[in-house]
């Protein structure tokens, strides 16, 4: 999936929202207050319910730029990146984009088919969520 969007504020502003959410998400699993260089190659596990974990790993953040992180499980590994560019003072293009590799016949086709069925509520969710970034600068 990819989408990529034009938004009415700064990238530095957009990034500083991205590296906000990361951090959180860091310090209520782990507990650990880390800083943005920290941050870079950092790893950690979560679990999402009772039967589900995962490793997420942070590969790239790159300060109004850029941010990749994996998500590796039994099931599959997910990878997630940002690409932010700026237009000018006040303006930036947001690129997502997200990829799944899944481990197992099953799986694969489980996933094709729930991707399939969920893939635009995803899109439409995603969306919304970049609107209201820019709705609270």
């Amino acid at each position: 999936m990819e989408i990529k969007k034009n938004l009415n504020v700064p990238a530095a502003f957009f990034y500083g929202k991205v590296l906000d959410s990361i951090r959180h998400d860091v310090r209520t699993v782990t507990g650990k207050s880390l800083t943005e260089k920290q941050l870079n190659g950092f790893s950690y596990d979560k679990v999402f319910s009772k039967d589900q974990a995962a490793k997420i790993i942070i590969d790239e953040l790159v300060p109004n730029s850029s941010y990749q992180y994996r998500t590796l499980s039994v099931r599959n590994e997910f990878v997630c990146r940002y690409d932010i560019q700026a237009i000018d003072d006040n303006h930036c293009m947001v690129t997502y984009k997200e990829s799944m590799t899944s481990n197992g016949t099953f799986q694969k086709l489980n996933d094709m088919f729930t991707g399939i069925l969920l893939g635009f509520f995803k899109k439409r969710r995603f969306k919304k969520m970049l609107t209201m970034i820019e709705e609270s600068y």
